[in-house]
C-alpha cells in the first residue's frame, strides 16, 4: 500500500496490507549525469553515497527501542549511540544472533506464530510489534547537502534493508517500507536543509514480510546495501522503458525508448543518439518536449547484430535533456537485440534452440555475508565464463543493481526472481499442508507479492540479459501468484515467465509459467514428461544439489539435450557455499562456520554448503564436471 499516512504506527509490522508508505514509485535503474564527461567516467554529481559510519543503537524488541530517537540533536545522538558501518548486517557487526535455517521459519520451536487462521483471516495482532524478541536497529546519519545538489529535488535510495523500516528526516516522518531486496526511494525535498541533516532509520528484523522471505539462507537484518542521496534536475527522465525488438527474421529490429518525465523547463528538448559497440553513430533524433509527462523516441535498424552468450553485442543509446539555458542531464544505456520465444514447445533465442547451462546464485562473502561489492560480482562472472556457465537464477530475490549490467556485458542469461519464498507456510516435518499458506488466497498477501513483482519488473526491465521473469520460489500456488504472472504478461516485453509451484495445483497450469519447471526431477521423470505430449518446454530451476562430494550423474541430465528439443536445461543448486569466516578459538586459524556453529536453533546445519565453489570462491572438484558438460552442451 503506497499512501500518505502522517503518523507511523508500530502496528504496521503486523499488517500484511501495509508494506510501502510514501515511497516513490519503482522505476528503471538508469543512472544520469550532468554531462558527457561524467558519463564517460561513471561518476555522477547527482549522486552521493551515504555509506560509511552511522550512529547506531541495538534493541532486543520494539518495546525496548528508543522510540523518539529521530528527534535527537546531532550532539545527543553522538553522545548516546554506538557506531556501525553501512552497509553491514547487524549480526555481522556483533549484535543479535547469527542463524541459518532452510525451510522452517526461524521462530518455530520458540513461539507459535501463524499469519492466518483456519478461515484465512489475519491473526497477527501484536505478533511482531509486541514480541519480546524482535530486534530493532536504530540508525542515524548526520550529513550536509553537497553544494552541487542545492536547488534540486532530493531523494534517498535504500538499495537493500532487511526487513521492515521506518524513515525520518530532521524529525519528520518520511516513509515506511518492506521487501528487503528491492530498492526503495523517498522524496526528501520538503524536509532537507543545507547543513546537519539528521536521517533516522528504524529497522525491524521481522514483520509480516517474514512470511514471504523464508529463503534458504542466513537470517540477517539491517541496512546491507548502498544508501544513496540523489538530486534530480528541474526536468528529469524519471523512467526509461527501452524495447530493443528483434523481428522474426532475426535481422531487422526496432528500438523504442518510452520516457516518463518529472518536472518542467522552458524550451525543453530531448536529443537521442544511437551508437554501435564500436562507437559509430547509427542514428540520432531531437524532439521538443510538450506538456506531456510521457515521451517516445524510435529507431529502425535493418541489419542488427544480435546479443547472445556467444556474442553479447551491445548498442548504446544516449539521451540528452536540455532547457533553454543548456544541458540538464545525460542518460546513457547499453542494450542488445535478442528474441526469445516458444514454438512447438521449444524455447528459441534468436531463432536457435536455447540451452540453459546455469547456476543458482546467492550473493555472498564469507566475511560480510550478503554484503558484496563489484569485486565479488566480477569474480563470479570470470568463474562463469571459465567454466561455460551461461545462465544464472537470482535465487530467490533481486540482486544488487550492478549485477544485471555485468550480465548484460558478459552475455549471461538471467532468470530474474521476485523476492518471495514461503515454503515454511506449507512444507514442514509433517509433510505438505496448505491451511495457512501465503500468499495463497489471502488478498493482503496477494497485494504485497504483486507489488514485489511490479518493483522487480520496473527496476530491471531494460536489461537485455533477463530472459525469464520468475515469480518467486517454493510458495505453493494460488490466485496471488497467478496475478503476478498476469502482470508480467501484460507488460508484453517478449520475455517468458517462470514458476515451479504449478505442480501443487494443475488448475493453474495454463495461467502460470511458460515453462514446466521442477526441482530435482530424475532424468526418467523428465523423459516421461517430454515423451507424452507435453504442454510446455521443461526446465530444472534447481538440480544436482551440490552438497559434499556430489555432482555425480550430471551427464545423465545433459544427455537429455540430445534426446529432447523441449529440454531447456537447468540451474545447479547452487553456486556458492554460504559459510561465515571465523577464527577458531583453539587453533587461532580462520575457518568456515555453517548453521549450528553459532548455537543457533532452529537450524539446518551445513545445509548452507551446497556450492560448486567454496565461500571464498575457490572452485571445488565438482567444477570439473560442470566445466566438461557445460562446455560440451552449452558453450
Amino acid at each position: 500500500m503506497a499512501n500518505h499516512r502522517a503518523v507511523p504506527g508500530i502496528e504496521w509490522l503486523d499488517d500484511a496490507s501495509i508494506f510501502r508508505v510514501n515511497g516513490l514509485e519503482a522505476h528503471s535503474d538508469h543512472r544520469f549525469f550532468a554531462d558527457e564527461a561524467e558519463a564517460s567516467k561513471g561518476e555522477s554529481s547527482f549522486e552521493k553515497l551515504l555509506n560509511g559510519e552511522w550512529l547506531f543503537r541495538y534493541s532486543e524488541c520494539a518495546g525496548k527501542r528508543p522510540a523518539d530517537f529521530y528527534l535527537l540533536t546531532p550532539e545527543e545522538a553522538e553522545k548516546n549511540f554506538d557506531r556501525i558501518m553501512v552497509p553491514r548486517h547487524i549480526e555481522i557487526a556483533g549484535y543479535d544472533r547469527i542463524n541459518y535455517v532452510n525451510t522452517l521459519y526461524p521462530w518455530e520451536g520458540h513461539i507459535f506464530r501463524r499469519p492466518l487462521d483456519k478461515d484465512g483471516n489475519a491473526v497477527l495482532t501484536g505478533s511482531f510489534a509486541k514480541a519480546s524478541y524482535n530486534p530493532v536497529g536504530s540508525y542515524i546519519k548526520i550529513f550536509d547537502l553537497p553544494e552541487e545538489m542545492t536547488g534540486n529535488d532530493i531523494r534517498v535510495r535504500f538499495e537493500g534493508v532487511e526487513q521492515a523500516y521506518f524513515l525520518w528526516l530532521n524529525g519528520t516522518f518520511v516513509g515506511y517500507s518492506e521487501d528487503s531486496f528491492t530498492p526503495h526511494e523517498f522524496d526528501l525535498t520538503p524536509y532537507i536543509r543545507e547543513k546537519e541533516n539528521v536521517l533516522a532509520v528504524e529497522v525491524h528484523k521481522r514483520s509480516t514480510a517474514a512470511f514471504l522471505e523464508d529463503q534458504d539462507f542466513f537470517r540477517f537484518f539491517g541496512i546491507f546495501r548502498d544508501v544513496k542521496l540523489i538530486a534530480t534536475p528541474k526536468l528529469h527522465i524519471e523512467d526509461l522503458d527501452l524495447r530493443a525488438t528483434l523481428e522474426e527474421d532475426c535481422e531487422s529490429g526496432f528500438l523504442t525508448a518510452s520516457l516518463k518525465l518529472r518536472g518542467s523547463a522552458k524550451g525543453a528538448r530531448i536529443a537521442a543518439i544511437l551508437r554501435d559497440a564500436e562507437g559509430r553513430v547509427i542514428s540520432e533524433s531531437t524532439k521538443e518536449v510538450g506538456r506531456t509527462e510521457s515521451f517516445r523516441i524510435s529507431f529502425v535498424l535493418t541489419k542488427v547484430k544480435k546479443w547472445s552468450h556467444r556474442d553479447p553485442y551491445l548498442y548504446e543509446l544516449s539521451l540528452f535533456v536540455y532547457d533553454e539555458d543548456g544541458l540538464l542531464e545525460v542518460v546513457p544505456w547499453k542494450t542488445g537485440f535478442r528474441r526469445i520465444e516458444v514454438k512447438d514447445r521449444i524455447v528459441y533465442l534468436n531463432g536457435e534452440r536455447l540451452r540453459i547451462c546455469g547456476v543458482n546464485r546467492h550473493e555472498w562473502n564469507p566475511e560480510s555475508g550478503r554484503v558484496i561489492g563489484d569485486e565479488e560480482m566480477r569474480k563470479d562472472i570470470e568463474i562463469f565464463k571459465r567454466n561455460h556457465i551461461n545462465a544464472v537464477r537470482t535465487c530467490h530475490y533481486p540482486d544488487k543493481l550492478p549485477w544485471y549490467g555485468f550480465c548484460d556485458e558478459a552475455g549471461i542469461y538471467m532468470m530474474a526472481e521476485t523476492n518471495m519464498e514461503s515454503h515454511g507456510s506449507w512444507q514442514g516435518p509433517g509433510g505438505i499442508s496448505t491451511s495457512w499458506n501465503v500468499p495463497g488466497k489471502n488478498p493482503e498477501y496477494s497485494s504485497a507479492v504483486l507489488d514485489r513483482a511490479k518493483s522487480n519488473y520496473e527496476w530491471l526491465k531494460n536489461h537485455v540479459s533477463i530472459l525469464f521473469w520468475s515469480l518467486g520460489n517454493e510458495s505453493f500456488i494460488g490466485p496471488g501468484i497467478e496475478a503476478m504472472n498476469r502482470f508480467f504478461k501484460e507488460q508484453d516485453d517478449g520475455r517468458l515467465t517462470h514458476y515451479e509451484g504449478v505442480w501443487g495445483d494443475r488448475s493453474f497450469e495454463d495461467t502460470v509459467s511458460d515453462l514446466e519447471s521442477r526441482m530435482y526431477a530424475k532424468p526418467k521423470e523428465i523423459r516421461e514428461y517430454l515423451s507424452n505430449a507435453p504442454k510446455k518446454p521443461f526446465i530444472l530451476c534447481e538440480f544436482m544439489h551440490c552438497m559434499g562430494n556430489s555432482l555425480g550423474g550430471f551427464g545423465e541430465y545433459m544427455e537429455l539435450f540430445d534426446e529432447f528439443e523441449g529440454f531447456v536445461g537447468g540451474f545447479i543448486w547452487d553456486y556458492i557455499d554460504q559459510a561465515i569466516s571465523r577464527e577458531d578459538p583453539v587453533s587461532g586459524r580462520k575457518v568456515f562456520c555453517y548453521g549450528g556453529d553459532f548455537d543457533d536453533r532452529v537450524t539446518d546445519y551445513e545445509f548452507s554448503g551446497n556450492g560448486i565453489v567454496f565461500a571464498d570462491r575457490t572452485e571445488k572438484p565438482a567444477m570439473q564436471e560442470v566445466r566438461y558438460y557445460y562446455g560440451r552442451y552449452g558453450a
